[in-house]
């Protein structure tokens, strides 16, 4: 961390909270200090961090969550989570998009700001099991009063299936649909991502689905903040070297960087170079 009295609210609590995970924890006298804000300030940060799940207070300081691997956060919990790094992932992935393409969106939140950063990219078709990202095509199809679909606006295949807490449609009825589908590329958010257990979910019919995409996909792209390294959920359901890419934010530190490189052939780090 550095010394910033200018810090906006939402830099420095990413700070607290990249430094509770890397150190395992941290005291509020040590965040005030590298941070040059007060005690109060410091506290307010913590208090918002633990309202959203994501660290646990203790005397004089703050812990990491530990998380069960079968526990799955809701859509709107994840939602307030890395909101930035979210969207700057959304936008770099949003550049891998040529016109006309076929492609899919997994569920997630961060899939579903990478389908607002794709509206303006003409005649896609969209494959998704995620409620939320065919809302977001349908809603900005639709021109005006008169209800007709826009100019070059996506087409959705919306699968069908039983909804999960992320709100994703998932089990036999989605796996059969996107079966019989074939499409060029595969954006698909995950829940933890690590060399050993490569990409995992805390839902065993999720991670089926997931499957089932990323085999009718000839290009699977992973939209991933750093916060998902090293987080395994119950069920692995690809290794590291399935990926062809994986799109991440400038918080993925470059030790982190240089070992997925080893597995992954594509790394694009937002607002970076290309690796």
């Amino acid at each position: 961390m550095t010394d910033n009295q200018n810090l906006l609210a939402e830099q420095r609590r990413a700070l607290i909270l990249d430094e509770v995970r890397r150190r395992g924890g941290v005291r509020v006298n040590e965040l005030t200090r590298r941070l040059s804000v007060s005690d109060m300030t410091i506290r307010r940060d913590l208090d918002a961090l633990a309202r959203q799940g994501v660290l646990s207070k203790v005397h004089g300081g703050a812990v990491p969550v530990v998380e069960a691997s079968t526990h799955e956060p809701g859509f709107e919990a994840k939602s307030v989570l890395e909101p930035s790094a979210k969207d700057e992932i959304a936008r770099a992935a949003a550049a891998l998009v040529a016109p006309g393409t076929a492609l899919a969106l997994s569920g997630g939140t961060t899939t579903y700001a990478l389908a607002r950063h794709l509206l303006d990219v003409p005649d896609l078709t969209v494959v998704t099991n995620s409620v939320r990202v065919a809302d977001v095509f349908h809603e900005a199809g639709r021109a005006g009063g008169a209800g007709e679909p826009r100019r070059g606006a996506a087409t959705v295949v919306l699968t069908g299936g039983v909804r999960t807490p992320s709100d994703a449609l998932v089990g036999p009825v989605a796996d059969r649909a996107i079966r019989s589908l074939h499409f060029d590329l595969l954006f698909l958010g995950v829940h933890g991502v690590s060399v050993e257990a490569g990409l995992s979910t805390p839902n065993l019919a999720e991670a089926e689905t997931n499957t089932c995409l990323m085999r009718s996909a000839r290009r699977v792209v992973v939209v991933a903040d750093h916060t998902k390294w090293g987080t395994v959920g119950l069920s692995s359901f690809a290794a590291l070297d399935e990926v062809d890419t994986w799109v991440t934010d400038g918080g993925l530190p470059g030790e982190v960087r240089a070992e997925v490189a080893e597995h992954v052939p594509g790394l694009v780090v937002a607002g970076e170079e290309r690796a």
